[in-house]
């Protein structure tokens, strides 16, 4: 007699719960997504300062990236770039060493989840390749100034893992470090602009 099978489903603060091997958009709440990625600490947490660096915190800067490097984008892939981690509310955050070591399962469990985000929210379960690559490029921009500023790595160092960003971009941009209870409030108030930014 088969076993019963493990549970796949995560309670959220909201009540949801959401089945990471089926999840529907139905069960995908912002307040949960801000929350949890408020409280995910980024570079497992090796940072320096106070508080630690979350993927919140993070996603705001790849979205004020984004929105700097394309003046133009619409609404909906500032939107998009906002949310690119956004499955990292329920899976956490992995170094990158440890995603290409635990393969295509880490893969395909983040891109159920960010479907279904993506769908909640109003955008392609699939983004287009150009705006998932001009977000690719967003995010390298943003992990050398993390590297740099508060990860401890040598600029050498960051220009060879990450490739350097244009100068003129790096002078403007600094990392903050803030309570999580900040960084989720102000990822909420830049979700529901971009939202309502959104044409229906």
């Amino acid at each position: 007699m088969p076993g019963k099978p493990p549970r796949a489903w995560q309670r959220m603060l909201s009540g949801r719960r959401l089945d990471l091997l089926d999840p529907t958009p139905l069960d995908i709440e912002i307040q949960d997504i801000a929350h949890g990625l408020a409280f995910v600490a980024r570079w497992n947490g090796q940072t320096r300062g106070d508080w630690p660096y979350s993927v919140a915190e993070h996603s705001l800067l790849v979205e004020d990236i984004m929105t700097r490097t394309n003046p133009a984008l619409p609404a909906r892939w500032r939107l998009a770039a906002l949310l690119h981690d956004a499955p990292e509310y329920v899976i956490g955050d992995m170094i990158s060493p440890v995603k290409s070591t635990i393969g295509e399962g880490y893969t395909a469990l983040d891109a159920r989840i960010a479907a279904a985000v993506h769908l909640r929210f109003g955008l392609p379960a699939v983004l287009p390749p150009d705006v998932k690559a001009a977000i690719k490029r967003a995010d390298r921009i943003s992990a050398w100034l993390e590297a740099v500023q508060i990860a401890g790595f040598r600029g050498d160092e960051a220009d060879r893992l990450f490739g350097k960003p244009r100068s003129a971009l790096l002078a403007s941009l600094e990392i903050r470090l803030r309570p999580p209870v900040e960084v989720r409030a102000d990822f909420i108030r830049r979700h529901d602009a971009l939202v309502s930014a959104c044409p229906t």
